[in-house]
């Protein structure tokens, strides 16, 4: 993997910073980015990545982010992580604020990063064989749920943006991999959705026997990547095992049911 360059988005916490880890890992160059200096500083000096400080929501600070990119070295794969929920409103009382929010950072800022870094994933993949987009969705993407409509709206919007590029590329060395993650227990994401409130965030995890952690998403991610390069993994949805469906989780220990 050496002389490979990831660009992982939403770096400095939960996924994103676990996929710069495993990467780094596995032998990958990487820049993070996310807006908080401070974290990617910390993370720059655990794993000797690279970083640049970018709200992905800005489109010029989007514009010299990629410039930046650019001038310090080729880019294999792009990895949108960024994202993000806030609010668990019905639809009728919903914040607009906060259904802008949630379209900026998850459908508009990896239009932007695609538009972006397509140019240089070609540039590698004709110097390399092949490059890679991968793209973080959620369940949230493929079923509804009541108090979800935003961030529902949002995941699936990005989940067919994803779609569209992978046909719009289609004869391209390019491969668009799209992972969908059930429930990940990180520590910020459902304590941005619930406005701060740890007591109402950690409540969603209670009983809950082993839900995903960040890590076992950044090991799919790094899998997916590390494929050989005819094979594309099209749509990855994960769970944990107490999460039957996206409405269907288990509280309390997982036990074989008896036949008595």
């Amino acid at each position: 993997m050496a002389n490979r360059r990831a660009v992982v988005t939403g770096a400095s916490s939960g996924i994103g910073a676990a996929t710069v880890r495993a990467l780094r890992n596995q032998g990958w160059d990487v820049v993070g980015i996310a807006r908080r200096e401070d974290r990617l500083a910390s993370l720059v000096a655990e794993t000797g990545a690279s970083a640049i400080a970018c709200d992905l929501t800005d489109p010029a600070a989007v514009q010299a982010m990629l410039l930046e990119v650019e001038a310090s070295g080729p880019v294999h794969a792009l990895v949108q992580v960024a994202g993000g929920a806030r609010g668990t409103d019905r639809v009728e009382d919903a914040s607009t604020d906060d259904w802008q929010w949630m379209f900026d950072a998850n459908v508009l800022a990896a239009q932007r990063l695609v538009a972006g870094l397509l140019p240089l994933l070609r540039r590698a993949a004709s110097a390399d064989g092949h490059a890679d987009t991968v793209f973080v969705t959620s369940t949230a993407a493929q079923t509804a749920y009541a108090g979800g409509g935003g961030y529902n709206a949002a995941k699936a919007a990005e989940g067919m943006l994803v779609r569209v590029l992978r046909q719009e590329l289609n004869g391209e060395p390019i491969r668009v991999v799209e992972v969908a993650p059930g429930m990940v227990h990180t520590e910020e994401f459902t304590l941005n959705r619930l406005g701060g409130d740890s007591v109402a965030a950690e409540a969603v995890y209670a009983g809950v026997e082993a839900p995903l952690v960040a890590d076992d998403v950044a090991d799919v991610i790094a899998y997916a990547l590390g494929t050989p390069g005819h094979v594309n993994l099209d749509l990855i949805t994960m769970r944990p095992v107490a999460q039957s469906a996206q409405h269907l989780l288990a509280r309390g220990p997982l036990r074989v049911r008896s036949d008595e």
